[in-house]
C-alpha cells in the first residue's frame, strides 16, 4: 500500500499554508513528516485525514483517490483529546465504535491493548487519576484499537519515561511489521532517525526535502572525516585549520575534495594512534537545521 499526497494546496482566507505539497509513504515502513512549528505539518495531516479539504491536489492510495470508508486511520495527536473525568473503558469503547467497530469487538480489542500496554488495572478508573505517561498510553489505544491501515503519530514519545518509551517502540515496530503505513511527526530527531526509512521536511508550506533518509545522507559531500584518537593535539598540529574538535571530543578533518579521503585515512592510520576514522555523515538533526529554515508561520 502506498499513500501519496499529490500537489496539495491549502489557503485559509488570504493566507496560503500549503503550496504544492507532495510526498509518498509506503506500507511496512515508517515515514517522518518534519518541519518547524508552523511549517504545515498539522494542516497536511488534517487534509490526509479528511478533517477539511485541500483547495486542490489529491490524497491517493495505490494511485487511486482514498476511500475513507475502506481505509482506516488511527491518529495520536500531540494535543491530547480524551475526557479526564470519564471512565477509561467507556470512552475507549465510544471512540472505537465511532470508527465502525461493534461494541463486542471494541471491548475485546481495548482489553487486548490495555493488557499489552500494562494498563488493565486502570480499565475502570477515571482518566484524570492516571499519570501523564499512562494517559498517553490510553490515548494511543484510541489510535490502534480499530486496527487502522494508516497510523499517524504526532509527538508520540512526549511525556514517556524510558521504560514506556521502549514499550511504545515495540508497538510501533509491530505496526510496521504488519505492513501498515506509520507516519511520524516529531521534533525528536533521534526517534525519527531510528524508525523512519523516508522523510519529508516542510518549510513554510513547501516540501524542502523528500526521499529515502539513507540516500539523502549519502548525497552529502563526503569531504569530511571524523577521527577518534587519544592523541588529538598532534593531529591538530599536523592538519592545522582543517582540523576542528567536535562537541564529543572527536576530531573533524575537512578535506580539499572527496578524492583525498583514502590518502588522508592512510596518513592518519600510519602516523597516529587512531581508534576510529570514518567519513562524516550528517545526522537527521543536521539535515533538519539546514532545510527547515529560519522563518516559521502558524500552522
Amino acid at each position: 500500500m502506498i499513500l501519496e499526497l499529490k500537489n496539495i494546496e491549502k489557503s485559509f482566507g488570504e493566507k496560503k499554508v500549503l503550496t504544492g505539497v507532495s510526498f509518498k509513504a509506503e506500507g511496512g515502513k515508517a515515514f517522518g513528516l518534519l518541519g518547524r512549528n508552523g511549517a504545515g505539518k498539522t494542516t497536511s495531516i488534517r487534509i490526509l485525514m479528511d478533517v477539511f479539504p485541500a483547495n486542490s491536489g489529491e490524497v491517493l492510495i495505490d494511485g487511486q483517490p482514498i476511500n475513507y470508508n475502506k481505509i482506516g486511520i488511527g491518529y495520536l495527536p500531540e494535543e491530547r483529546g480524551l475526557y479526564p473525568k470519564k471512565i477509561i473503558i467507556d470512552q475507549l469503547t465510544y471512540f472505537a465504535e465511532l470508527k465502525g467497530m461493534s461494541h463486542k469487538a471494541a471491548v475485546q480489542s481495548i482489553d487486548y491493548w490495555l493488557g499489552r500496554l500494562g494498563m488493565t488495572e486502570y480499565r475502570n478508573k477515571r482518566l484524570d487519576t492516571l499519570s501523564k505517561g499512562n494517559q498517553q498510553k490510553i490515548q494511543l489505544i484510541t489510535a490502534l484499537a480499530h486496527d487502522p491501515d494508516i497510523v499517524i503519530l504526532d509527538e508520540p514519545f512526549s511525556g514517556l519515561d524510558p521504560v514506556n518509551a521502549m514499550l511504545l517502540k515495540d508497538v510501533v515496530k509491530e505496526q510496521i511489521a504488519k505492513g501498515k503505513i506509520v507516519l511520524f511527526s516529531s521534533h525528536q530527531m533521534s526517534y525519527i532517525e531510528e524508525f523512519c526509512d523516508s522523510i519529508a521536511i516542510l518549510n513554510n508550506g513547501v516540501v524542502a526535502l523528500h526521499g529515502d533518509l539513507h540516500d539523502i545522507k549519502r548525497d552529502y559531500p563526503r569531504d569530511r572525516l571524523v577521527v577518534r584518537t587519544e592523541t588529538p593535539d598532534a593531529i591538530k598540529a599536523d592538519f592545522g585549520s582543517s582540523c576542528t574538535v567536535m562537541e564529543n571530543g572527536d576530531l573533524m578533518i575537512r578535506l580539499g575534495s572527496p578524492s583525498e579521503k583514502k590518502t588522508t585515512m592512510t596518513r592518519l592510520v600510519e602516523n597516529y594512534d587512531i581508534d576510529e576514522v570514518k567519513v562524516f555523515e550528517p545526522s537527521l538533526n543536521d539535515i533538519f537545521v539546514e532545510y527547515a529554515g529560519d522563518v516559521a508561520q502558524e500552522d
